[in-house]
């Protein structure tokens, strides 16, 4: 927690791997302290493929507002650098009203962003955004990663180069700015005029990724193969370049029998909670929830009476 102050508002995160269980309990404590929940998932955003990224359903929404779901297009450019400065505008209104608010998702690069902030980057223009894409689309990650080490060698050690979304981001930052991403990142934390209390749902792996699959097979049931199929053509767009639609359409081009590709979206979820939890184990501030037990009683006693 980021000092305890009794008068400062207070910004509670749920957060943790996916299919853990965040909508659920974000709603119990937003239900709870009378307060909204502000969604950080970087896809969740976008309100053409709700089942693929098991946004909140609305009988979920109905329950406690939600903000940051649904709200975009596939075809609308967003970043965590956007996401910051939305999302500390709007938390500035809810606390008017009300001293705490919740924050629920997995993209954790959104949830840093509103805690320590993030380095000021410039706004990549559609001219060079679409060049990148273009540049990817013909030469793939392999070209992109040997480009993206001559514009700047020290981006190894900053960028995921197995991941072709932070390659192409760090490429169009480097041409948007003329410079070489690293010398932009200073890493340094900003100030925050409100207190953090970071919880994550932790659960054995076992349990976990057998939840992983079951959601994944209640997804397919729902209509993701479908709803993925309406977005074929626009398959190029970043916003899409995420678990689920991947393998679909892989499937979709014929790569990919429909089998494997639902095991696969099993497989890279799990990847991809594996992600997460490392992320969230360089973070000295999370206070980790049993998920095996009752949730709400232990997130409304990790608020401090100080608080």
């Amino acid at each position: 927690m980021i000092g305890r102050n009794q008068q400062r508002p207070v910004l509670i995160v749920v957060t943790g791997p996916t299919g853990s269980g965040k909508t659920a309990l974000a709603i119990d404590i937003a239900r709870r302290l009378d307060c909204e929940i502000i969604s950080a998932d970087s896809r969740q955003i976008f309100s053409e493929i709700p089942i693929t990224t098991a946004a909140p359903t609305p009988d979920e929404l109905a329950a406690a507002r939600h903000h940051f779901v649904g709200t975009l297009s596939v075809e609308d450019y967003f970043s965590a650098a956007m996401f910051e400065d939305q999302a500390l505008r709007l938390l500035k209104r809810l606390w008017q009203n009300n001293r705490f608010a919740v924050m629920a998702g997995g993209s954790m690069m959104y949830i840093d962003a509103v805690v320590n902030g993030i380095d000021e980057l410039p706004t990549i223009t559609d001219a060079v955004r679409q060049q990148v894409a273009s540049m990817y689309q013909e030469h793939g990650l392999d070209y992109m990663v040997d480009y993206l080490r001559r514009l700047d060698p020290a981006a190894e050690g900053r960028v995921d180069m197995r991941n072709p979304r932070r390659v192409v981001h760090a490429i169009e930052i480097c041409l948007q700015a003329g410079e070489p991403y690293s010398r932009l990142c200073t890493g340094r934390r900003k100030p925050r005029d409100f207190d953090v209390i970071k919880l994550a749902i932790s659960l054995p792996r076992d349990i976990l990724f057998d939840r992983i699959n079951r959601r994944v097979d209640a997804m397919v049931a729902a209509g993701m193969i479908d709803e993925v199929t309406r977005l074929y053509d626009r398959r190029t767009l970043n916003s899409l370049n995420t678990v689920g639609c991947k393998e679909i359409f892989a499937m979709l081009d014929g790569t990919m029998d429909r089998e494997t590709a639902i095991a696969r979206i099993a497989k890279n979820t799990r990847v991809y909670a594996k992600k997460q939890m490392t992320w969230l184990q360089r973070d000295p501030t999370v206070i980790y929830l049993d998920g095996t037990r009752p949730l709400l009683p232990a997130a409304l006693a990790a608020i401090p009476p100080t608080i």
